[in-house]
């Protein structure tokens, strides 16, 4: 039987992304979307994650937890916290969305750059990515590197001013050894960031769906 995974979104922005890296990576795999907008929205006004906003989070993922799934795979990097108490919460593998990006990272070097369109993100990021690399006992540098008016753009619905922020900022991050896109949305951009520089470009959906897929058919 195949297997069932809830994909849990708070922007629209990371629904293809991630529905593309199934497609291409694990599509045998029954897969469903439960998006909320108003968290990102809400996250926006408050400037950072609030315990209100948490709850709101954890109320969606119950919902969804509550489905038969075999697994779960949130999109928005914004909500690491309330994700947390997800993963000691559930049974079956709940996976951050950028863990397995921050693992292929860890393997391609000790200089990463972190590339992101949203300031919280950013910020959250990079704590994390800290954290995981001491827990490894690695000595990394992390160069964290925000897309400057990406995200309003694109909430704006201007992708095309988004992806060249992106593409464009990028290219401070040249001499890394990976440069990591920290949002799902972000994703489309892989090739297009890869063919100026010659660190290696790693996007999170396919690198969560590969891990997903790794630990469900374990």
């Amino acid at each position: 039987m195949s297997a069932r995974i809830a994909l849990i979104h708070a922007t629209r922005a990371a629904i293809d992304p991630v529905e593309d890296a199934f497609s291409e990576v694990w599509p045998e795999a029954l897969h469903w979307s439960l998006l909320d907008e108003g968290l990102t929205k809400a996250l926006d006004h408050a400037g950072h994650l609030i315990e209100e906003i948490s709850e709101r989070f954890i109320r969606l993922a119950n919902y969804a937890a509550d489905t038969d799934i075999d697994g779960m795979l949130f999109t928005c990097t914004a909500f690491g916290p309330a994700i947390e108490v997800c993963q000691r919460k559930f049974r079956f593998p709940t996976l951050k969305p950028n863990e397995a990006m921050f693992e292929e990272g860890l393997d391609r070097g000790d200089t990463i750059g972190l590339l992101a369109s949203h300031p919280v993100t950013l910020t959250i990021l990079r704590e994390q990515l800290a954290v995981l690399a001491q827990e490894r006992g690695r000595n990394v540098t992390i160069k964290p590197l925000l897309a400057k008016g990406a995200w309003n753009e694109l909430c704006a619905g201007h992708t095309d001013c988004h992806d060249q922020k992106v593409i464009e900022t990028a290219k401070g991050l040249e001499d890394c050894d990976a440069i990591l896109l920290a949002q799902f949305s972000m994703a489309p951009l892989t090739q297009a960031v890869q063919s100026n520089t010659q660190a290696v470009v790693v996007s999170s959906p396919h690198a969560a769906v590969r891990k997903m897929r790794g630990l469900i058919e374990k």
